[in-house]
């Protein structure tokens, strides 16, 4: 069965270098902060290089797995998701894990005057769309917050 996939894209400006942008979306402790927004106790196991197995679990042992394919540090970063997390076993065959395969999540950086313009964008099936729209903008404005404050 074909899933109709959309895409969800937003954008939001930070007054932070886009190192630090960078530092906030892609290490913890401050991605266990901002994934709240998605799921409690959410957090990702990898080491971000291309070509590298990314896990994104919550307390439950439940989440996605994807695969980094673009890593360009401090300007882009993207996730191609290939399966789900069920109690801690992944799961590529799933009804669920298809709805899944081949949905990318893409964050972009550019300095801008002011800081630095973060945009998102993620390939969703439709069905998934509004519920998770709504979880990024509170996402987004995590990652500004926590950018801007530098509270770690």
């Amino acid at each position: 069965m074909e899933t109709t996939k959309s895409v969800i894209k937003k954008s939001i400006l930070i007054k932070a270098s886009k190192e630090k942008a960078w530092d906030v979306l892609f290490t913890d402790p401050y991605i266990r902060i901002w994934y709240n927004e998605f799921s409690a106790g959410c957090y990702a196991v990898t080491d971000w290089k291309l070509g590298s197995k990314a896990v994104f679990k919550d307390d439950n042992d439940n989440g996605l797995v994807g695969e980094i394919v673009a890593n360009q540090p401090n300007q882009l970063l993207s996730i191609e998701y290939v399966g789900v997390l069920e109690g801690g076993i992944e799961d590529y065959e799933s009804e669920m894990a298809n709805l899944m395969k081949g949905g990318r999540e893409t964050y972009k950086i550019s300095e801008t005057d002011g800081g630095t313009y973060l945009e998102i964008e993620l390939d969703i099936a439709q069905e998934y769309f509004e519920m998770m729209s709504s979880m990024w903008d509170k996402a987004l404005e995590k990652i500004k917050e926590l950018a801007e404050n530098q509270v770690l």
